[in-house]
């Protein structure tokens, strides 16, 4: 598969369907009606991609209260996930096995580091319509800002289709 350019706020959302850590199907276009944030980590055991999927887990019920739907993805397997789900103590966050084929949806997405064989680490927001309205990369060696990601969904992801609705 030839990798595609990085989205960009305003694209549509790319649709996939892979498994979690608990072997189930999460399918984007399912979760239409509420937003979704999909982190992209490079590999599950590194301690910045473990802190990052911990993130998610400490904003789970503020990510809740502002229909966003939250899930983990790396190029990592399904039993890969479960143990890391298991060692960390996450409970509520799903993380998505982007495991085969290799990098699927990080390709999808434009984030795919070829030379390495995973993605970028990165948070892309989709809003409750499928389109993207938030795309960044983050260094490798870090872990996102879940304030920035949290102060983005509640003033651009849901202010601002109240406001243009007037609800």
């Amino acid at each position: 598969m030839v990798q595609a350019p990085i989205v960009k706020p305003g694209d549509p959302a790319r649709n996939f369907s892979i498994k979690d850590h608990e072997d189930k199907t999460f399918d984007l276009l399912e979760q239409s009606g509420k937003n979704v944030l999909l982190s992209f980590h490079p590999l599950t055991w590194t301690q910045f991609c473990a802190g990052q999927m911990k993130s998610l887990e400490d904003h789970f019920a503020e990510l809740n209260d502002a229909n966003t739907i939250a899930v983990g993805i790396s190029v990592d397997s399904v039993p890969c996930k479960k143990a890391c789900t298991d060692h960390l103590k996450i409970h509520n966050t799903r993380l998505l096995a982007d495991f085969w084929p290799h990098g699927n949806v990080s390709q999808m997405y434009g984030i795919f580091r070829d030379a390495n064989g995973f993605s970028e680490r990165a948070n892309i927001i989709i809003d409750d319509n499928m389109k993207i309205r938030f795309a960044k990369v983050y260094a490798i060696h870090s872990i996102p800002d879940m304030q920035e990601v949290m102060d983005f969904i509640k003033k651009d992801v849901i202010d601002v289709p109240k406001k243009r609705t007037g609800k």
